[in-house]
């Protein structure tokens, strides 16, 4: 099925435009990581005991966080969690005791909750999860390098990559200025995030070599252009498809994974725009430059 069926935009003519954009866009995250000394990390990664609470009534957050502060915690978080009756509380794991549930229903004393879930992750093993976190990101970045030099050349894998790389800085800085908190379901979301913008890259690739083949004497710039405008109609497509699964994800899937979606639908966005304005582009300077120092 084709979606679109003759056309012909100048994508890269555009690609300068579109590198002063995204440099923006990740200057701007990185700018608030900067700020916040970093992604706001959850209990996974720093370690501490998680409550979810829900309540007979609607739960005011500010009253909550006094009698918590009253009754000994120093640093507790506390969100609403789907529902107006539902929060979610967090404490560092050595101010809690051998059982959050006991502490909260003395310091809630006279308000009606049930604890629905808790959950603990020590220090150490909190610091443990966040290396191996950052290790699988480096690693998969690594080995898409690898693997894109081994089936086109160089220049090829570094495009991908610098695609790849720019999908999750974006993800990562929205994070950052919308101060959501990333544990071990949204790195599994960068990871999918990665795999399918590569997935999306290589079909391009694959036409810009099959064309660079057929139009031989074409200007590269022009061949690679093409071979964007003919893959256009598969990558709407299968971004809308796969678009709109995130979203429903995220609109009836529940607390527990609508973050998770949430990074996979700005992923499905940013990773359908890399495949055409960063990867291309890049590649094809990148492989003119060369071309032109060769002739030298």
């Amino acid at each position: 099925m084709r979606l679109l069926t003759n056309i012909n935009i100048d994508f890269l003519g555009k690609r300068k435009i579109a590198a002063i954009c995204s440099g923006i866009v990740i200057a701007t995250g990185l700018f608030s990581l900067l700020v916040k000394g970093g992604p706001a990390l959850a209990i996974d990664f720093t370690g501490g005991t998680l409550a979810q609470l829900q309540f007979s009534s609607p739960a005011d957050v500010g009253d909550i966080r006094e009698r918590l502060l009253e009754y000994g915690f120093s640093r507790p978080t506390i969100q609403q969690f789907g529902a107006e009756n539902e929060i979610l509380v967090r404490v560092p794991v050595e101010e809690a005791g051998e059982t959050l549930s006991t502490q909260l229903q003395e310091a809630l004393v006279g308000l009606e909750f049930q604890v629905r879930r808790l959950e603990t992750v020590g220090s150490k093993i909190g610091g443990e999860l966040r290396g191996k976190a950052l290790q699988s990101v480096l690693f998969a970045l690594l080995g898409i390098l690898i693997y894109i030099s081994l089936r086109f050349d160089r220049y090829y894998a570094l495009g991908a990559v610098a695609a790849l790389a720019h999908d999750v800085l974006i993800t990562l800085g929205v994070f950052s200025l919308l101060n959501l908190e990333l544990d071990l379901a949204i790195i599994a979301a960068f990871l999918t995030i990665v795999g399918y913008s590569l997935n999306d890259t290589i079909v391009v690739f694959d036409r810009i070599r099959e064309n660079v083949k057929i139009f031989r004497k074409s200007d590269f710039f022009t061949t690679v252009n093409k071979s964007v405008n003919e893959t256009l109609s598969r990558t709407i497509i299968t971004s809308l498809t796969t678009f709109v699964v995130v979203l429903i994800l995220y609109l009836f899937g529940g607390e527990v994974i609508k973050y998770f979606a949430f990074a996979l639908i700005i992923g499905v966005l940013v990773g359908t725009y890399s495949s055409i304005y960063v990867a291309s582009p890049l590649m094809a300077s990148l492989e003119v430059r060369a071309q032109a120092r060769a002739s030298k």
